[in-house]
């Protein structure tokens, strides 16, 4: 059986979309195994360019997709999602897990409601119902998508969950949700879902018995997971290898490989410290060569040095086999680029990276800098990409080295463009 999980090394849009995607080609199944649309994944081929949400970026190489139970979804989002790849031509040979939850329309305005009143204290949501419908899971009072062909059984849901959510909501001034609305819009969307949903637990498990290849697709990134990212500047799932698992069904031991995805330098939506934040023209300079704005959002992305003492914490989490290292291109121009590879708290250097906001607002990052390399055409970096790694810069090829070298894991692939023919994959991990 050959498992394979794509996870983000840092703080999400590291290019998983694109790598997803070069994998994809190779896999029998493409899984997402959590998050919702607040993730965002882009894929160019030619003069195309796919943004996905909720669907696995595997969705173009007409492979079988899988949304697992650890994914929640707004079903007016994958419809839509749906409905755009069928006008490119694409019909999703999809699968959606029936436990899977269902973002309401309350959940939305939920979210928004707890940013406003968080003040300060807000994570930076996309404001998408994300927590609210992840709250309500662990709550145990949430709605699954197998639910939505159940008219009984989704009524009975959603008077418990407006008993509760609309004397809230009316306590604030907000208008209260009415029960048959919102019933009669999911009985519709599960009727138009229901040739999707199946048992995807029983599915895959049976695909990884038969040595089929299955591709599990991470949202956003490691140091923003719920359990060992940055709390409370995070997200509302595990981020993580091993929210594969938990997110599908599938053992541990089924697991063959875990690649970490790794952006050469470090960019982040939303609040919460970032330590090696470039608040300056360097920044500016790398926002606007990286089109560094939110696929979901479109809000600029904050961005700063490579982070590897992150990375290595991230590594460390998930015990990556192999890291593909993306946008080295942007970088291009620069005299000198510098990489983080260690904190000092009160003088003292650390031996881990900390996950408390208030410690990593105090620590002082140390750099190495090194030499930067050449800012080449679009056109040179796809000819480059043709011709090999060794054709690669020699400082870029240092610079990956110094990399390989600090996290004692090997540089598997290389990205230096947006394309898919600017991929260069140096060791065949599998």
């Amino acid at each position: 059986m050959v498992g394979v999980v794509i996870v983000g090394a840092q703080w999400g849009d590291e290019g998983k979309g694109k790598i997803t995607d070069y994998y994809a080609s190779k896999a029998d199944i493409v899984v997402r195994f959590q998050g919702g649309n607040n993730a965002g994944h882009t894929v160019v081929v030619g003069d195309k360019t796919y943004k996905f949400h909720l669907l696995p970026s595997g969705s173009i190489q007409g492979k079988e997709i899988i949304i697992g139970n650890g994914v929640v979804i707004d079903p007016s989002v994958l419809l839509m999602e749906l409905k755009n790849l069928e006008n490119s031509g694409i019909k999703p040979k999809l699968k959606i897990s029936n436990a899977a939850h269902v973002i309401l329309p309350f959940h939305r305005l939920w979210d928004g409601m707890e940013e406003s009143l968080k003040g300060k204290a807000a994570a930076g949501t996309t404001k998408r119902g994300i927590g609210p419908v992840y709250t309500d899971k662990i709550a145990r009072y949430g709605v699954r998508v197998g639910d939505l062909l159940h008219k009984e059984i989704l009524e009975q849901k959603l008077e418990l969950l407006l008993k509760i959510k609309n004397d809230i909501l009316e306590l604030f001034g907000e208008r209260p949700f009415k029960k048959d609305t919102i019933l009669n819009e999911y009985l519709e969307y599960g009727q138009k879902l229901k040739e999707y949903m199946a048992d995807t637990v029983l599915y895959l498990n049976q695909a990884l018995d038969a040595n089929k290849w299955v591709l599990f697709e991470g949202a956003q990134g490691a140091l923003l997971g719920i359990d060992h990212g940055v709390y409370p500047f995070g997200t509302s799932s595990n981020t993580n290898a091993g929210g594969a698992c938990t997110g599908t069904g599938v053992a541990p031991t089924k697991i063959s490989k875990i690649i970490g995805v790794v952006k050469a330098y470090l960019s982040r939506v939303g609040k919460g410290p970032v330590v090696t934040e470039l608040i300056n023209g360097i920044g500016d300079r790398i926002r606007e060569r990286g089109h560094e704005y939110g696929t979901t959002t479109g809000r600029p992305r904050r961005v700063g040095w490579l982070d590897l003492f992150a990375v290595k914490y991230a590594s460390i989490i998930n015990n990556f086999d192999g890291i593909v290292l993306t946008k080295l291109d942007v970088l291009g121009g620069l005299e000198k680029v510098k990489v983080c590879v260690g904190y000092a708290l009160n003088g003292k250097e650390l031996p881990i990276m900390p996950t408390e906001p208030y410690v990593l607002e105090k620590v002082q990052p140390s750099y190495i800098e090194v030499e930067g390399w050449p800012d080449y055409s679009n056109e040179k970096w796809t000819e480059i990409a043709k011709q090999g790694f060794s054709t690669l810069p020699e400082t870029m090829i240092s610079y990956i080295k110094k990399i390989e070298d600090y996290l004692d894991v090997p540089v598997i692939m290389v990205s230096i463009g947006p394309e898919r023919n600017q991929t260069i994959e140096i060791k065949n991990l599998l």
